[in-house]
């Protein structure tokens, strides 16, 4: 029954294993052996939240589509990686899903902020219309840099996660603009910035100690989003082990990207194969049941993850770490400064201490709309997207 709902190209895969090789698994941050650690593997592969294409939810706009088959695969990567923040943000890093086993509120409240609903933070509805203001219409395929920069305003209405996003342009990572975005507004506003949870359990609220944790806090948790260009039209040899490497980092969330036209969310690797989350698939949209409660099964992927080549990616990424305390971010920046030493391995950005001179203005969501500012807009939200949507062509 399940798999009448597949699309074409969710069948081409046969969900093979992982192969039988000596070789690492890295996934997010995590090191495993296929030989020894195989149900660890799956297990947290699985506990990744997975979305997929979906059909049948509520018209987006109230008139809009009620399916994303065909075009909204980037912006359910964008949710993959966003969910992934939130799931260490709230349930850490080590939490994993059991089928049938009951989950603590604190996950529902992660899933619910992404359900096909207008009123989801980061769901399919909010997304496709935040991304009319950034010259995207309904039904448009998005590149990863301009779903990364509709996620960083939509969570700024998240109130429950309180999160510092940061979107890395020009290649380059500013340290002084990071620590004064995560360290603006503290403490945080702790409960009392939590909205209500509604009666239902089923919108978007926090259990009520959600936030105590944090009222004394002096940093934001950190989402960090890089987007980047590893090539023309393919993806530069020299790159491939610095995107090893990002993989490797505990602050990683993995790369949203894949083929021209075709995106995947990119969770690790294993020799010279990357593995993937694919959203291809089109299932129906998720109602609660009878009882009030939220059937997640369709949200974790429950098979062998999807692998290819790292020389097929497109070379359009957007690369997310997760800092949920400034030591975590001292340390990434202490790895990304030991990497640029690694031979063989080119940077694919650079970390400063401050800003250069010569750049423009890094937050052009804040830019005035005269003419010069609508030419800028254009050139950081298409250039990269227009490249990564024709090279099929």
């Amino acid at each position: 029954l399940f798999l009448a709902t597949l699309t074409y190209d969710t069948l081409r895969f046969e969900y093979e294993d992982f192969p039988e090789t000596k070789e690492p698994v890295w996934i997010l941050g995590r090191k495993y052996s296929v030989f020894t650690e195989k149900e660890e593997i799956l297990l947290d592969v699985t506990s990744r939240l997975w979305f997929t294409y979906r059909k049948n939810f509520p018209a987006i706009g109230g008139t809009g589509p009620t399916s994303d088959t065909g075009w909204g695969c980037m912006l359910r990567c964008g949710q993959m990686i966003f969910a992934q923040a939130l799931v260490c943000r709230h349930l850490g890093r080590d939490w994993r899903w059991i089928k049938g086993k009951r989950q603590v509120d604190n996950y529902f409240s992660v899933l619910n902020a992404f359900v096909d609903r207008k009123d989801s933070y980061y769901s399919i509805h909010q997304i496709a219309q935040m991304g009319v203001g950034e010259g995207k219409s309904i039904g448009q395929w998005y590149g990863p840099n301009t779903v990364a920069q509709v996620l960083k305003k939509l969570a700024t209405f998240d109130t429950w996660s309180s999160l510092a996003v940061h979107i890395a342009m020009d290649n380059t990572v500013v340290m002084e603009e990071i620590r004064r975005l995560c360290q603006s507004n503290a403490p945080c506003a702790g409960a009392a910035a939590c909205p209500a949870v509604e009666s239902d359990g089923l919108y978007n609220g926090c259990p009520e100690e959600a936030g105590v944790r944090d009222r004394h806090s002096l940093w934001k948790p950190l989402v960090l989003l890089i987007p980047l260009r590893l090539g023309l039209t393919e993806i530069n040899e020299a790159y491939i082990e610095t995107l090893k490497h990002c993989f490797m980092m505990p602050q990683s969330l993995g790369v949203i990207g894949g083929k021209p036209n075709s995106a995947h969310y990119f969770i690790g690797y294993v020799g010279e194969e990357l593995i993937y989350l694919d959203p291809h698939t089109t299932q129906p949209a998720v109602e609660p049941n009878d009882s009030g409660c939220l059937p997640d099964e369709s949200f974790h992927c429950q098979h062998p993850p999807c692998r290819m080549s790292i020389a097929e990616l497109d070379p359009s990424i957007a690369v997310g770490f997760f800092c949920n305390t400034e030591e975590d971010f001292n340390d990434w920046c202490q790895q990304i400064k030991k990497l640029s030493l690694v031979r063989a391995a080119l940077p694919m950005f650079e970390l400063v201490e401050r800003q250069p001179s010569h750049f423009s203005n890094p937050d052009v969501l804040n830019l005035t709309p005269d003419s010069s500012d609508a030419d800028r807009l254009e050139r950081f939200f298409d250039s990269e997207d227009e490249d990564f949507e024709i090279l099929s062509l």
